[in-house]
């Protein structure tokens, strides 16, 4: 059994997906359909803009879904039936993309709602009040209790966990940075903070949350073909009102990748595809499990690798 994951923020580089988009219609389509969405040339940011605009998580978002969405449907003109997958899941922004993925929101919608969501995003910290931080060497539980003991009125919370020995801290820069510092008296082998617009997955979050609301609840989701493992639940459903909900609690929520993939593992899943650019989540998914393989299919070469 398989399933396909779709990658985040951070992804992203100059040029992903352009082989797709030079050899394959269907990619062209995808690309081309998302520009006139926008209505502005993200393709041409993709293939030939600076890497600097191309992060900014307005452009960032977007693009990091329809590159994994392009190879998707290439995928799928070569013969691949998504239906063959029993779950789909995406870390982060991913979400969407498995959404748009499996059916239950359509390219238009996901490339619009995907753009309101950095511009919101981008909108609710000024820059250089919040941070985030990598927490390597320290599993859950351990970075749990860092967090409890970062007093004050500054907000500390976990944003990602991703894998058993990385977890993801989010909030206030001050208390982020006291927090790195705090988990090496814990154990921890590096803190390391990130190079990220704003404090993504925390409660600093609220005002892009209330402003995705409305978004949210008029946004059309039909069923997906195939259950959606969400971020904030780590388990799978196909409801569309605990899809629309779960959306809106990801954005101040924890991502819980490592529990999704444990899901996957002991659902008897043996193979995950990771669908778009770079090999972040395969990276992920090798540290949670030693019984679940993974490969990512980022370039034309890789079409190969999952069979019909």
């Amino acid at each position: 059994m398989i399933s396909l994951v779709f990658p985040g923020q951070g992804s992203q580089y100059i040029g992903m997906g352009k082989d797709f988009f030079n050899n394959f219609p269907i990619a062209k389509e995808v690309y081309n359909e998302v520009d006139d969405v926008l209505g502005f040339s993200l393709s041409k940011l993709i293939f030939n803009g600076q890497i600097e605009e191309l992060t900014l998580t307005k452009n960032a978002q977007p693009a990091i879904m329809v590159t994994s969405i392009a190879i998707l449907k290439t995928l799928e003109k070569e013969g691949f039936n998504i239906k063959k997958s029993k779950f789909v899941a995406g870390h982060s922004l991913g979400e969407y993309t498995a959404l748009c993925a499996s059916g239950a929101i359509s390219l238009a919608d996901t490339a619009h709602i995907l753009k309101m969501r950095g511009i919101f995003m981008q909108e609710a910290v000024s820059v250089g009040v919040g941070a985030m931080a990598a927490i390597i060497g320290l599993n859950l539980d351990k970075v749990e209790t860092l967090v409890a003991e970062i007093k004050g009125n500054e907000i500390c919370e976990i944003a990602n966990d991703n894998e058993p020995n990385q977890v993801v801290l989010s909030g206030h820069k001050i208390a982020i940075e006291k927090a790195c510092v705090k988990a090496k008296s814990f154990g921890a082998k590096r803190a390391i903070l990130l190079p990220v617009s704003a404090p993504f997955h925390c409660s600093l979050m609220s005002t892009a949350q209330k402003n995705m609301i409305n978004l949210i609840s008029e946004l059309n989701i039909k069923k997906p073909t195939v259950p959606l493992i969400s971020n904030i639940t780590s388990i799978p459903t196909q409801k569309i009102e605990e899809i629309r909900k779960n959306l809106i609690n990801q954005i101040t929520g924890r991502v819980r990748w490592r529990e999704s993939i444990l899901f996957m593992e002991n659902s008897g899943i043996q193979k995950v595809y990771e669908i778009g650019p770079g090999r972040v989540l395969c990276n992920l998914i090798r540290r949670i499990s030693d019984k679940v393989e993974q490969e990512n299919i980022s370039k034309v070469e890789d079409l190969f690798k999952l069979g019909n």
